[in-house]
């Protein structure tokens, strides 16, 4: 048994709180679950309190009342974080605040004219603003108590391949990560970023998509340059590639676990397959000409008429 391993088992999750967000379905969800058994005492945010993920982990939290809470927590909405952040300093257990996971977001599918400016603002709200809004309120806490701060991210940060909008608010948190570690260095406070791959059948946050929805929302200069048999393929092609996630959700919750109780935790997490990390490999060291070739040839079969 390595040293790491030992200095982990002397941590002590009891008396120590985590709010994580996002907490409805998926990562979150999990990471919950698995927090509570830990021993953590846990804030879970969820967007619908009354949902099935929320009543779930309250039948959780019945079992040992005080140690899971089960919030409304809609991190776009700046009254939302602040009652969050009541609620925490009204039940701070006796060794304070300890994490903060910024989990929630949200994903979708279209090229980039084919997405509204308010599905922009939105996806920018929810998956960059919302991060940064509660991880702001709770800063004071964690610095006080030099605790942690961990992010979703995800591989789609170094390349995209049809959610270019997912993309985009995942490359601009991981550089909202990169000045935040350096500046939290000096207060004790750790900010880890976990960058899963494909685990889209672990998660609720990219169902398949609808080529026909997807037609009906474009907007008539739009249907002019593109046809229904273009948008039909490229739908195929993307729900193939979801088709394809892994089903293990816990492989990317071990990362998180590992962001909170390790002494000497990693900034980047990438929980993917080999496949995966190549792409992102090729993407960081080679030229951008050759990643646009890899990511043309995938497209290539998908074609205007």
């Amino acid at each position: 048994m390595d040293l790491e391993i030992l200095k982990m088992l002397s941590f002590h999750p009891a008396g120590r709180a985590v709010l994580i967000t996002g907490c409805d379905s998926g990562f979150g969800h999990l990471l919950a679950l698995r927090l509570h058994r830990l021993g953590f005492t846990v804030f879970a945010g969820c967007l619908r309190p009354g949902g099935e993920g929320a009543r779930r982990l309250q039948r959780e939290a019945a079992a040992d009342a005080g140690r899971m809470r089960v919030l409304r927590l809609d991190v776009t909405r700046g009254r939302d974080v602040l009652a969050a952040k009541e609620l925490v300093l009204s039940h701070l257990p006796e060794r304070g605040f300890w994490g903060l996971v910024n989990n929630a977001g949200i994903s979708t599918f279209g090229e980039t004219g084919w997405l509204s400016m308010e599905k922009y603002e939105k996806f920018a709200d929810v998956n960059l603003l919302g991060s940064i809004r509660t991880t702001l309120a709770f800063l004071p806490l964690l610095r006080k108590y030099k605790g942690r701060i961990v992010f979703m991210s995800s591989i789609i940060a170094y390349f995209t391949l049809g959610n270019g909008i997912y993309s985009m608010t995942k490359a601009a948190i991981e550089k909202f990560c990169d000045a935040l570690r350096l500046e939290m260095k000096k207060f004790g406070v750790q900010v880890c970023i976990i960058q899963p791959g494909n685990y889209a059948r672990s998660t609720k946050i990219q169902p398949p998509v609808s080529a026909e929805e997807i037609w009906n929302e474009l907007s008539e200069e739009e249907k002019a340059v593109y046809n229904k048999e273009y948008v039909q393929e490229r739908a195929d092609f993307f729900n193939n590639i979801l088709s394809k996630g892994s089903t293990n959700g816990n492989e990317v919750v071990d990362a998180m676990v590992d962001a909170l109780m390790s002494p000497a935790p990693k900034a980047r997490y990438m929980v993917a397959k080999l496949k995966e990390k190549a792409l992102v490999f090729v993407c960081a060291l080679f030229p951008t000409v050759v990643m646009d070739s890899v990511l043309s040839y995938a497209l290539s079969k998908v074609k205007l008429a």
